[in-house]
């Protein structure tokens, strides 16, 4: 299943052009400050927006390399993680994803997407990565490259599909 999406490289810390930076960091790196602003965000977008009482905090954070999207004011506008291969799946999976509701609609998902599956490819190269989308995304993360594996299936009482994306 090869897909022939190449991420290209840039530097680890870059601006892009629509003054967002890329900042990624591995647990133990997270600041107090950057690490309770993204799980504030991660609750008003997954438990509250979404209504669902879940248990977000799942001992794969402290295993994980997080992308953060910052705005030029220090703010929390988009966020990812990436789980090294072997702790949530065989292989490296991204996870987490979340744009802040104000930065909806402008590109900023895809973006974020982009960098995370480049920083996944760069840290663990001819390796394919998995997800577990949100069903109604689907045909966002197949403009990805991600294509759906399996059958949907409920989590959390929200219907996902696992997907793949070929190295």
């Amino acid at each position: 299943m090869k897909t022939g999406h190449q991420m290209p490289k840039r530097p680890e810390n870059a601006k892009d052009s629509n003054e967002i930076r890329w900042k990624w960091s591995s647990f133990e790196e997270l600041s107090k400050v950057k690490l309770y602003d993204i799980l504030q965000i991660r609750q008003q977008v997954f438990v509250l927006e979404q209504n669902c009482l879940y248990q977000d905090i799942d001992r794969l954070d402290q295993s994980a390399w997080h992308l953060l999207a910052i705005n030029k004011n220090a703010q929390l506008m988009g966020y990812l993680r990436v789980v090294a291969p072997g702790k949530k799946y065989k292989e490296p999976s991204i996870g987490r994803v979340l744009v802040h509701p104000d930065q909806r609609k402008k590109g900023l998902g895809k973006r974020l997407l982009t960098e995370g599956m480049r920083r996944t490819q760069a840290q663990f190269p001819s390796q394919d990565i998995r997800i577990s989308a949100q069903l109604q995304l689907q045909a966002f993360y197949e403009n990805a490259g991600f294509v759906p594996v399996g059958n949907p299936y409920l989590e959390d009482d929200i219907p996902h599909i696992e997907m793949l994306f070929s190295a």
